[in-house]
């Protein structure tokens, strides 16, 4: 059964309410999880993003501790899982203690062995990401933190449909136990192909807002379509749930009464 990860990242600009509230319209719209990015900013490298307005953007985004922890309990009262990506290992102290359900590697650090090796030791279960990856780069994270969920993900904001490579979702499927999908695409389409091929995760960005700051927010999917995901997702679980080569139970009068009805 496919779970829906509404990945509220750093929609949220910082405004702890305006978390909250994304956090009650994806539990509304039936998602499974809410994820975020925790960072902070004084591990960030100097880059591109020192010139064009994001290491702003990221300090106004940025999660203290306090609320990383106001999150979580946040998402425990609303019965939706709480989940975040991280991006070095020393972020992992944003968490809280008794936090060890789950953690998302982001398709950017998959080669981050001493953050895989951090988080293989404390988490339960794993989900890492593949984009921007090479197969040997994805067995080798594989190999180090098995057993773990392997994203199929297109590193592209937004990602063109001829550019998804949603094959690849078999290809990781005949290798490894559990797959799943981080989606950049725009629409449902593509979450929708995910789900009917047995991912057991699907990651689709999240916002109320698209005129909030930010470049996730203007291709995050709105609750609406994210209800819409979550009911359809629903639908091919139940459609999907037999597994059986004989003929359905409700299908017995068909045998008996039609077969043969016109002569033969």
């Amino acid at each position: 059964m496919s779970k829906i990860i509404a990945e509220i990242g750093s929609n949220h600009c910082g405004d702890i309410e305006l978390a909250k509230e994304m956090v009650i319209a994806a539990s509304d719209a039936g998602a499974d999880i809410a994820k975020f990015q925790i960072w902070s900013v004084k591990n960030l490298k100097s880059g591109p993003w020192d010139e064009d307005g994001r290491t702003e953007l990221y300090k106004k985004s940025e999660l203290t501790k306090e609320k990383v922890s106001e999150l979580y309990e946040f998402c425990l009262e609303k019965n939706i899982k709480f989940l975040v990506s991280v991006f070095n290992k020393y972020d992992l102290d944003l968490l809280p203690k008794e936090y060890h359900d789950i953690i998302k590697i982001p398709s950017t650090e998959i080669d981050n062995l001493d953050l895989l090796k951090e988080c293989r030791d404390r988490f339960d279960e794993m989900i890492i990401s593949t984009g921007s990856s090479t197969i040997d780069e994805v067995y080798a994270a594989y190999n180090m933190c098995s057993p773990c969920c392997m994203m199929h993900c297109v590193n592209i904001y937004p990602c063109p449909f001829k550019d998804a490579n949603l094959n690849r979702i078999g290809l990781l499927k005949n290798t490894f136990d559990k797959v799943g999908y981080s989606d950049h695409t725009i629409g449902l389409a593509a979450p929708i192909y995910a789900i009917s091929h047995g991912c057991i995760y699907i990651e689709k960005h999240f916002t109320t807002n698209r005129d909030l700051p930010g470049r996730d927010n203007k291709f995050s999917i709105m609750p609406d379509d994210l209800a819409t995901l979550c009911s359809i997702r629903d639908d091919i679980n139940n459609m999907t749930q037999t597994r059986q080569h004989n003929y359905a139970k409700d299908e017995e009068e068909m045998r008996k009464v039609y077969r043969g009805r016109w002569g033969r």
